[in-house]
């Protein structure tokens, strides 16, 4: 069942480990450097999801909520700004459970806009559904909220 868009690179996709690194590696890059769409592609299930939780837009409205996108919609929303800005993020952090052929990962994350930017200027948490086909690891969805001064990353997430 390999995704239409691309074959992977099989040690993308081989363990919990590998895809997860493979889809931080993916994003990551200096401004104007146009990423491996293909490989990005192909880590994800067919119609999986990518879910930023974002502010509504307008005015003092800080409500929270999710915007669901497939694999090409988030790619268009951050392609103009990879066009502009290095953004590179990494995993600072992780909980993983799994059972069977799933498994959840709470992976807790930094931005830079340059690798050896001293500080990011985001963190966050990913919550990254995988399945296994018995061939690869999959991601099913990714869904992510960055921190904020209401919601710090809890300690226990960062040991």
């Amino acid at each position: 069942m390999e995704s239409a868009a691309s074959t992977p690179d099989p040690a993308d996709v081989e363990s919990i480990d590998a895809i997860v690194t493979a889809a931080y590696d993916g994003i990551s890059g200096p401004a104007g450097k146009k990423r491996d769409w293909e490989r990005e592609r192909s880590l994800y299930f067919p119609g999986a999801r990518l879910i930023p939780t974002a502010m509504k837009a307008g005015g003092e409205n800080v409500d929270l909520a999710p915007q669901i996108l497939d694999i090409e919609g988030f790619i268009a929303r951050v392609e103009p700004f990879f066009k502009e800005n290095g953004f590179y993020e990494k995993e600072i952090a992780r909980r993983t459970e799994q059972f069977g052929n799933i498994a959840h990962v709470w992976s807790i994350y930094e931005s830079r806009h340059n690798e050896d930017d001293p500080e990011p200027f985001m963190r966050g948490i990913n919550s990254i559904q995988l399945f296994n086909d018995g061939k690869r690891w999959w991601i099913v969805n990714i869904y992510w909220q960055q921190e904020s001064a209401e919601s710090p990353i809890p300690e226990k997430y960062l040991n």
